[in-house]
Formats: C-alpha cells, sequence, structure tokens
C-alpha cells in the first residue's frame, strides 16, 4: 500500500500529548511543529486517527510542501501535485487558505490560484471541461508560512471536538479535545477517583469516562473522508469493528461531576448518556465547599469560572480563595486547575508544582499542577 502523509492539527500546547497518541496508534515517522504533528502511515490511517485521535483537532492529508514567493510558482507546484489521486471527476472541492510572514499575503489570490491549478490538473486527467461537482466534498487548504506553502485536503470534516455526544452544553463550554488533554496530562488513572466540581455540561468527566473504559473519540460520528472512493469502505468498519472490541465494559470507574448549577449538572448527565458513561459519573449538584472529599489519593480537575465579565472578577477572586483553603487540606490529592487569572496561585494559596500555557477557545489560559504523592501499589 502506498505512503501517504497525514497532519494531525493541534492547539498551541497540546503538540507533544498528539505526538504520544500518534505513537499508541503504532506510527512512528514523526514530527513536530508548532500547531501540527506529521506522520508517514498507509491509507487505512486516515480512519485510525479520526476515529481515535482525542486532542488532535483534524486530519489533513499532506498533498504537497515547497516554497512560493510568486503567484506563478504556487500555480505550477500546485498544479503538479497529484491531485488526480484523490480528487475525483464529479468530486466537490473547495479551497481554504492563511499566510503568515509571506511574499504571497493575499489569502483569496492564493486559494483562487490553487483553485485553478487544481481545475487545471482535473482537466488533463478526466478530460473534460466541466465539472459536475455532485460527488464527494474535499476540502484543500494552502497554508504559507515563511514563504513555504504545505497544501493539504481535510479527512475530517467537522473538527474532531465534536464527538456527537454534546446534545445542549452551558455558557462557555471547554473543547471536547481540550479537555481530553487535561485529564492525559494530570496524573489520574482508572484506579483513582476523579471529581470536577464546576462541571458544567460534564465536558472533563465524560472524556475521563472515555478514557477509562477506552472508548474511541469518533465512535459514533461520520466523517467526510468516509465518502471518498480511495478510502475503502472496509477500512472504515474494520477500524470501527475494532474500536467496539476495544472498549472495556467491565472496568469500574469512580467519578464525580459537581456544579452549583442544577440545569448544568442535568445537561452533564445527559451527555454522559449519549456516549454511554453515566453509568460510571456520578452527578451532583452542590457548591463546591460542600462537597465532601473523603476519598484518598483523589485527583481533581477543573474548569472553574475566570471572572472574565466585568462585575466578576472579585467573586471569583472570592472563590479561587475560598477553593484554595479547602483544596490545600487535601494532602494526598492531586488538584488540576485552568484558568485565563494569572492571579490564580497568590489567591489559591500555593505556588503550582506546574504550570502549562495553553488556549481554551482564544483565551489563553494556565493549567496549574499540583501534584500529591503517588498511592501505595496495590
Amino acid at each position: 500500500m502506498e505512503q501517504i502523509e497525514l497532519i494531525a492539527t493541534s492547539t498551541f500546547g497540546l503538540e507533544s500529548v498528539v505526538k504520544r497518541e500518534v505513537l499508541a496508534l503504532g506510527y512512528e515517522d514523526i514530527e513536530v511543529e508548532n500547531g501540527k504533528v506529521t506522520f508517514k502511515c498507509d491509507e487505512k490511517a486516515i480512519p485510525k486517527a479520526n476515529i481515535w485521535l482525542r486532542t488532535a483537532d483534524r486530519v489533513l492529508l499532506k498533498m504537497g510542501e515547497f516554497k512560493a514567493t510568486s503567484f506563478e510558482e504556487l500555480f505550477e507546484k500546485t498544479k503538479a501535485l497529484p491531485w488526480e489521486d484523490w480528487i475525483t471527476e464529479d468530486g466537490e472541492f473547495t479551497v481554504v487558505g492563511k499566510a503568515v510572514d509571506s511574499k504571497l499575503m493575499s489569502v483569496p489570490d492564493c486559494q483562487s490560484i490553487v483553485k485553478k491549478a487544481v481545475v487545471e490538473k482535473l482537466k488533463t486527467k478526466y478530460n473534460t471541461e466541466w465539472f459536475k461537482e455532485t460527488g464527494a466534498k474535499f476540502t484543500i487548504q494552502v497554508s504559507i508560512l515563511k514563504d513555504i506553502a504545505t497544501l493539504t485536503i481535510d479527512t475530517s470534516g467537522e473538527g474532531l471536538h465534536k464527538r456527537g455526544y454534546r446534545l445542549e452544553s452551558v455558557e462557555a463550554p471547554i473543547k471536547e479535545t481540550l479537555a481530553a488533554a487535561l485529564v492525559q496530562l494530570s496524573f489520574w488513572n482508572h484506579e483513582r477517583v476523579l471529581v470536577d466540581p464546576f462541571c458544567g455540561s460534564g465536558t472533563i468527566a465524560i472524556e475521563a469516562a472515555m478514557i477509562g473504559k477506552n472508548i474511541a473519540p469518533g465512535i459514533q460520528r461520520n466523517f467526510v473522508s468516509e465518502e471518498w472512493p480511495r478510502v475503502k469502505k472496509e477500512y472504515w468498519k474494520d477500524e470501527r469493528i475494532s474500536a467496539r472490541k476495544a472498549i472495556i465494559q467491565d472496568r469500574d470507574l469512580k467519578i464525580i461531576a459537581s456544579d452549583i448549577d442544577k440545569k448544568a449538572a442535568k445537561i452533564a448527565e445527559e451527555n454522559a448518556f449519549e456516549i454511554g458513561v453515566d453509568d460510571c459519573i456520578e452527578f451532583k449538584t452542590e457548591d463546591v465547599l460542600n462537597l465532601k472529599l473523603n476519598d484518598e489519593y483523589g485527583v481533581i480537575i477543573s474548569n472553574p469560572p475566570y471572572g472574565e465579565r466585568i462585575g466578576e472578577k472579585k467573586e471569583v477572586e472570592k472563590l479561587y480563595r475560598e477553593i484554595g483553603k479547602k483544596f490545600n487540606k487535601l494532602d494526598t490529592w492531586s488538584i488540576y486547575i485552568l484558568t485565563s487569572n494569572t492571579g490564580f496561585e497568590k489567591l489559591y494559596g500555593k505556588k503550582a508544582d506546574r504550570r502549562r500555557k495553553l488556549f481554551n477557545g482564544r483565551i489563553r489560559v494556565d493549567y496549574y499542577q499540583y501534584y500529591g504523592p503517588r498511592p501505595p501499589r496495590k
């Protein structure tokens, strides 16, 4: 089978987590750059990567990379790529783009030239002057960074954070991909209790349950490349069968998702039911200060309010002081808090063992990590 290159795109700060996931899928020829993890594989990796990657944003098929400092150069080098190997005669394709620190900074012009170059290549292949564009969809991306153009086709369609279980969400929900990353960056495992006292629509708890039971994040959704003739239907079928067999049904998990907002806790429970993990998450409507945390060696992973709105800052700062007083008494627990508040450590009353810079949507945040002792071996 012919080798191809895929790019798993990543939110800034999560590249190492995505790389770890790609390695776990069995791919070793990997290159990591800002915002992307490129790896060599075969066509079967398109279903595997889309169905299994928890923290990547999208999976792109890399068509080519070259230097382009003029529109003529962009046209000729784009036309030289093997578009006909993937795009069918009736394929519907669009071009999106971005350019940073390059001579070709007009994105609309770059998109237009790439579209024209691909059309010219397909005219030669299919010996036609007109295309119906009624078939499978292909989104081509032209990305130019410091005069280096990377041409890709999106294999995912909707972003990979769209797992399909979030029927309803609260205001400012955390993305599923980021929630999965927070869990993977913690010391939590299926033998320890996990608590999210600000659970909102339940995303952190649900993603943890999916990790704990080894449920593939894309098991319930569809991907645009499923309609591509080049990627055989049997590859998708086989990968979904493997994913279902990989689920650890009988693993007991202790996960608590709590929120002071009764509606949020209800939404969280409904979302968990949708993906089939409601049986291993205990949902509570509770003020964090009244929450009983009696287990030993537990883990808290949470995304509390940031106080971004005018008038909320003092209220949130008070909350951080209060949870600091409560959580700092949990000597055997590991605590992980995501917030945009740069003064969090001072308010919380303790310096983090590690602080990781991330982005929650467009908001610059820090992941404050407080490590408790390792539990004794069983």
